[in-house]
């Protein structure tokens, strides 16, 4: 079975995790005037892939897929830990378990495989998503670096449908960001599969203050 097949699935807006109730404050940065059009919003994702949350997350995909490659169940829950310290903010935490979470029973019911089966023994807190799904690609034997791309491009289309979503760019806009961010996206993965946990850092400040003003926000549409 090609690598790509499970990847599109399990990273689809199909696949039941409620990736579209989040948009990791998009919608306060879009109040706040920081969001404007499409040049905006470009370098708003721009900075998540390369240096903010997203370039976290992969590294920390990376970590746990060679955890359960290797059988290192100790390492895989300071990954697990890590993770979920590293959402810096309610919003992001909430975002990163209740996928994660939604993940895991997802794959134990439609794919399961001895990996996924076994998390529950060996992490019984609630699971981040990039471990969830880390879990599941090594579980299965998908490559790693088309396990990095594919979930940095969920991450990027889930943001960008949001952004539809929100009135900040339209639908043709929304895929030409997309398509442009892609170069960026391979990058990322690459460099993630060579990182370690000792690589683990950002500087999205932004758009963490935008997370943690969206607990805050009024009137809203999304969970985070």
């Amino acid at each position: 079975m090609s690598a790509h097949l499970p990847l599109m699935i399990w990273l689809s807006p199909s696949f039941p995790v409620g990736a579209f109730a989040y948009s990791h404050g998009l919608e306060w940065a879009f109040e706040a005037g920081d969001l404007r059009d499409a040049d905006t919003l470009l370098d708003w994702l721009d900075a998540l892939v390369t240096n903010g949350s997203l370039r976290n997350d992969l590294i920390l995909f990376t970590a746990a897929y060679h955890a359960v490659r290797g059988a290192d169940d100790a390492v895989l829950r300071e990954v697990a830990e890590l993770a979920l310290a590293l959402a810096n903010s309610a919003e992001r935490r909430l975002e990163t378990v209740t996928q994660g979470n939604a993940f895991v029973a997802a794959l134990r019911a439609s794919w399961p495989c001895p990996a996924i089966e076994r998390l529950p023994e060996l992490w019984s807190g609630d699971v981040p998503y990039p471990v969830a799904v880390a879990v599941a690609a090594a579980g299965h034997d998908l490559p790693l670096d088309d396990s990095l791309r594919a979930y940095g491009l969920g991450f990027v289309a889930n943001l960008v449908s949001a952004s539809v979503r929100l009135g900040i760019v339209g639908q043709t806009d929304g895929q030409r960001i997309t398509a442009a961010l892609v170069p960026a996206l391979h990058d990322a993965a690459k460099a993630a599969g060579r990182a370690t946990l000792e690589d683990l850092g950002g500087c999205a400040f932004r758009s963490d203050i935008a997370s943690l003003r969206h607990e805050t926000q009024y009137s809203r549409l999304f969970r985070s």
